[in-house]
């Protein structure tokens, strides 16, 4: 009898069967992959992410792998261009790194093990035991091998957005919107450019940022109507993005860029947040709430919703409060903590901006000290709404000088 399960071990499960290792309970992690092994991923973990990391001990470890520092941001959204980078964080944190997630993946289910949980890899669940309404534990089976059944007192579900678990329980989608567009990836030589998220006009976009073994991410994002045509050549539709959105760095592409590893497209699924309790079950990370990867949140949420999680579970496992509190907890924290980053990110991943977000990141590339907060919103460490205030955002348009009929202090006004 287990304490937890966790179906799923990369970045949020692995991160929450450590802490709950950690903690002294009796964790089993499960998962169909083996490891080390790849998954699609931005990569990125802002300066928030980093910090969990770092109280966790494992930011060294991250470093130590040879994934650079990156120090200075770029993002444009057609003519708007917003340069430099975050305040330190509190722990001193003053850059952000794009590992891998053959690197970092294998981190954490490594330091999941060295905490004391039990690992199963290749392992597929092929069903949810129940005591009446009550999730009690697991089926699956390794490989070929004969079906086994384990139980806990909490089945938690990280298996990503087609989480087996969500389907089992018929977790509900309670919030969502479509997702709006389709990235091509893939690892490239010969580039040395820093990091660059770049909205070109024409609803297109490339980002890219240097990762493991000297290699940059170059990917490139358009609206998912047109995947059909960019796939019959993707090299091409790479080139002519780049090329389109900066000549500049498009000309240094052809000139000394190398791919060297296969594209990895990907139609992501569409924004969203599913039921994440229920009894006997939670769900963590995109099994229970994903948004478009435009803003590359993805990791950093799932660390800070796993330790959350984690958290919450260590208070009822201790006796200190029963799952039917933490776990509707969870949610509501998770849901309250994320609902700026998930409202922004919807918004901008269409690769048009309202005018609303026209006008205030406009405003914000005109002002060092609003860039600079900007950068922190970004980072996770300034608050949004700070940065989204009416007050602060009518004093920002006062001290440029922006043109009155442009000036935008709150959505539902820019929408009269």
């Amino acid at each position: 009898m287990y304490d937890v399960i966790v179906v799923g071990t990369r970045v949020s499960g692995a991160s929450l069967a450590m802490l709950l290792a950690r903690k002294g309970y009796r964790v089993l992690a499960v998962d169909r992959a083996t490891f080390p092994s790849d998954t699609p991923s931005t990569h990125y973990i802002h300066q928030a992410g980093l910090s969990l990391l770092k109280t966790w001990g494992l930011l060294d470890k991250v470093v130590a792998t040879g994934c650079p520092p990156v120090r200075h941001l770029n993002f444009t959204y057609t003519d708007i261009d917003i340069r430099g980078m975050a305040d330190p964080s509190a722990d001193g944190i003053d850059a952000v790194y794009c590992p891998r997630r053959t690197v970092l993946d294998k981190i954490l289910v490594d330091e999941a093990g060295t905490a004391g949980a039990e690992l199963i890899e290749g392992f597929t669940v092929t069903g949810l035991l129940r005591d009446g309404d009550q999730v009690v534990g697991i089926r699956g089976r390794s490989g070929e091998g004969p079906e086994q059944e384990f139980r806990a007192k909490l089945v938690v579900g990280a298996d990503g957005s087609a989480s087996t678990v969500a389907k089992e329980v018929g977790a509900q989608v309670y919030e969502g919107s479509p997702a709006a567009c389709f990235v091509y990836y893939s690892y490239y030589d010969g580039i040395d450019w820093g990091m660059n998220h770049r909205t070109g006009f024409g609803e297109q976009q490339f980002a890219t940022w240097p990762t493991n073994d000297g290699l940059y991410l170059v990917a490139v994002m358009r609206k998912r109507e047109r995947f059909r045509e960019f796939r019959a050549d993707p090299d091409a539709g790479v080139q002519e993005i780049v090329q389109q959105v900066d000549p500049e760095l498009g000309a240094r592409l052809l000139d000394t860029g190398e791919r060297v590893e296969p594209f990895r497209p990907m139609l992501y699924p569409d924004n969203y947040r599913r039921q994440s309790f229920g009894p006997g079950w939670a769900l963590v990370g995109d099994a229970g709430y994903h948004k478009d990867p435009f803003t590359g949140w993805g990791i950093t949420d799932s660390f800070k919703y796993a330790q959350l999680l984690a958290d919450l579970a260590d208070e009822s496992l201790s006796g200190g409060r029963p799952f039917e509190e933490t776990l509707p907890e969870y949610q509501r924290e998770r849901d309250a903590q994320s609902a700026s980053t998930y409202e922004l990110t919807t918004a901008i991943s269409e690769l048009s901006l309202t005018p609303y977000y026209d006008s205030v990141f406009r405003a914000t590339s005109m002002s060092p000290d609003y860039t600079k907060k900007f950068f922190g919103l970004i980072a996770g460490l300034y608050p949004p709404e700070k940065y989204f205030g009416e007050v602060e955002l009518a004093e920002l348009y006062e001290q440029i000088g922006f043109p009155v009929d442009k000036r935008h202090v709150s959505k539902a006004e820019a929408a009269l």
